[in-house]
């Protein structure tokens, strides 16, 4: 079994290998694990997006008055069946799982889109239920990966413009249902698999993303 190893206090910028497009994913010291309440009620200009995983299902409320951008780029990827068949491919306990961006055999689906502006200030923070976006150094490059975090990170929350480091990691919402499903995805046991650490050994698929009616 892989034990998860903390590495520093301060917030490291891990960037994934192999293909250059790929995302960089949020590093560093994790939180200790507990039960912290979800994130609060986010109103109602909420659109919800279902995942029907091989797990199960997971239901997340986004937050269009926090994150107008996220929002709408999320949307239009569901909308046009972008996320139907990727996985999550980084899986780490007492942390986050990440997906959106590859498929079973480890190839990176590319989006049509331009990437986004990060829009990390606005009040959201990395705690545990809730969902962010993924990206590379430059603070401005989500574009479709995401992560749900396990724990409260607040080393991952906005602080300033003053580095990408400080920009942090945008949330954009939040986990209504089936955090029983994240957690026993977060539990499943992970291998290195070309070049990508963390991937689970026995595929987290996403069969289908849609919004319900």
């Amino acid at each position: 079994m892989r034990i998860w190893r903390k590495t520093t206090l301060t917030l490291v910028l891990a960037l994934l290998a192999g293909c250059g497009g790929g995302e960089e994913s949020p590093g560093g010291e994790q939180m200790a694990a507990g039960q912290p309440p979800l994130p609060p009620d986010m109103g109602s200009d909420a659109p919800r997006v279902v995942l029907e995983t091989n797990v199960g299902q997971i239901v997340l409320e986004l937050d269009r008055n926090a994150a107008p951008k996220t929002v709408e780029n999320i949307l239009y990827h569901v909308e046009n069946n972008f996320y139907d068949g990727l996985i999550f491919h980084r899986v780490i306990p007492g942390f986050m799982i990440q997906g959106g961006g590859f498929t079973a055999e480890m190839g990176q689906r590319q989006s049509p889109n331009p990437e986004l502006m990060n829009e990390a200030d606005n009040g959201l923070k990395n705690v545990r239920g809730s969902l962010a976006m993924a990206r590379r150094g430059d603070p401005h490059s989500a574009s479709t990966q995401f992560f749900i975090n396990l724990v409260d990170n607040p080393g991952l929350d906005f602080t300033s413009t003053a580095s990408p480091r400080a920009w942090g990691y945008a949330v954009f919402g939040r986990v209504i249902e089936g955090m029983d499903v994240v957690d026993a995805i977060a539990a499943a046991p992970t291998q290195t698999l070309g070049g990508y650490a963390d991937v689970p050994v026995e595929m987290v698929i996403i069969e289908r993303a849609y919004v319900p009616e």
